[in-house]
């Protein structure tokens, strides 16, 4: 029962971190960093772990996501 409720809150934290995932990209365009090379395409930039948005000229388009704090972080979960 202890594994199962393990798994169970294991599985909350993975779609609470994907529920933020497009929150980790919301970084003003002058504070980019670059995460790719000219012409990454957007799916090339994801499989990196990056962020990529073109909407903005003369920045990068593929960039390193910005650290989110998590709540759930200080949450105790049993061995």
């Amino acid at each position: 029962a202890q594994h199962r409720a393990w798994r169970i809150r294991s599985m909350t934290h993975l779609r609470l971190l994907a529920g933020t995932l497009s929150d980790t990209c919301q970084v003003e365009p002058h504070a980019r960093v670059n995460c790719g090379f000219s012409g990454i395409t957007a799916e090339q930039c994801e499989k990196k772990g990056c962020c990529f948005d073109t909407k903005v000229t003369g920045v990068p388009w593929c960039f390193n996501p910005v650290a989110v704090d998590d709540p759930t972080d200080n949450e105790k979960i049993p061995p």
